[in-house]
């Protein structure tokens, strides 16, 4: 039963601007902008980013990384459109929990310890920050396993819970210098919360379901669909955050000339490597990039195989013929992308379209676990 009559809206909203967000990021990320603000969550002491001459000489006085307007607008933009998200996520929270006893006092309470914390970062009060957002995280978590499932309350506070770990680790990505591990995982936060959101769309929105006598046999296969594409979608980030993208040229099947060229496999899928260093424009040699790129590359096609797979069983199950199709296409075009980037050498346009290509596989997965069930 949805919460609101204007609940599925609400939700609709915060579905594609979660998308547009993820899709944006990959923007930021791709034209180097990550680091392009150099504080969180202002961009140069400002709430908005150094525009004029003076401004700029001031940020350029007080910061050792100079300003380059043109990559601190795209990262305050993003920040500033991921706070709206952030908000809408609330109101959904808010409806959903409001008929629940202490969940308003659960999730306001939990976001305004969030928001104290906020200012008490910028302070360099780092303990006593960090704290507050592990307790609002637990209060968050406590309430959503009490709470009543079907009613939406469960799945909009894990969303709450979900988007201030994200919150966390845009911050993260900042301090920390661009970290491999971090931005992986910041990629993987944003497509969680599409999931989560389209999910939440599909299901409070009127008439949405497709009743199935065959329900309980195909929704198992779309969820290991969504395992395999979350899995390839991390190699792409671990790939992106490394910066090996490019590691075999613009060769493509071979690498470098050849079909396994020289691979560092072991330094290349090092999580974590300390705190400190700057990751901008990447630390690992060749042959380490070179791995990470073959690792992608050979686990494109485990994709490729069970989707087909799927869609060719979807397109023999009666009234799920479009739905075959949408992820054969999507598919093709996503395979396309990919071989493109390397060909070309990864420009901007076909890359950011490539992350809206593993956007795109995700949300039809999702959309179908939303909408299928049993007859």
């Amino acid at each position: 039963m949805s919460p609101h009559r204007h609940f599925h809206r609400l939700a609709w909203a915060a579905a594609i601007l979660a998308i547009c967000v993820s899709i944006f990021g990959a923007h930021v990320r791709l034209t180097d902008a990550g680091l392009g603000c150099p504080d969180w969550p202002t961009c140069y002491g400002k709430a908005t980013w150094p525009a004029a001459e003076a401004t700029i000489a001031a940020a350029n006085e007080r910061f050792d990384r100079p300003v380059e307007v043109g990559k601190a607008w795209r990262e305050q933009v993003h920040r500033h459109v991921a706070a709206i998200l952030g908000l809408m996520v609330l109101g959904l929270a808010v409806l959903a929990a409001r008929r629940h006893r202490n969940g308003l006092l659960t999730v306001l309470g939990a976001s305004a310890l969030v928001a104290l914390a906020i200012p008490l970062y910028m302070a360099s009060w780092y303990v006593t920050s960090s704290v507050l957002v592990a307790v609002a995280q637990l209060w968050l978590i406590a309430f959503a396993v009490r709470a009543r499932d079907g009613d939406f309350t469960r799945i909009t506070t894990v969303a709450l819970a979900v988007i201030i770990i994200q919150a966390m680790l845009g911050m993260w990505t900042v301090t920390w210098l661009l970290k491999p591990i971090v931005v992986m995982a910041h990629l993987m936060g944003g497509l969680t919360m599409v999931s989560i959101l389209s999910f939440i769309a599909w299901r409070a929105t009127p008439s949405a379901a497709l009743p199935r006598p065959d329900a309980s046999l195909l929704r198992p296969w779309l969820w290991v669909g969504v395992g395999i594409v979350g899995v390839q979608i991390a190699l792409g980030g671990w790939t992106s955050a490394n910066y090996a993208a490019l590691s075999c040229g613009t060769d493509f099947p071979t690498c470098l000339g050849q079909w396994w060229p020289e691979s560092d496999f072991r330094e290349g899928f090092i999580l974590w490597r300390g705190i400190g260093v700057d990751y901008e424009g990447g630390l690992l040699d060749g042959p380490a990039r070179v791995a990470i790129q073959m690792v992608h590359r050979l686990f494109a096609i485990v994709v490729a195989v069970y989707l087909f797979w799927l869609s060719w069983r979807m397109w023999r199950m009666p009234g799920m013929g479009a739905w075959a199709v949408a992820l054969a296409v999507t598919l093709v075009l996503q395979w396309l992308l990919g071989i493109g980037n390397v060909v070309m050498g990864l420009p901007l346009w076909m890359a950011t379209l490539h992350t809206a290509g593993a956007i795109a596989l995700l949300f039809i997965l999702i959309s179908l676990i939303a909408r299928v069930r049993s007859a």
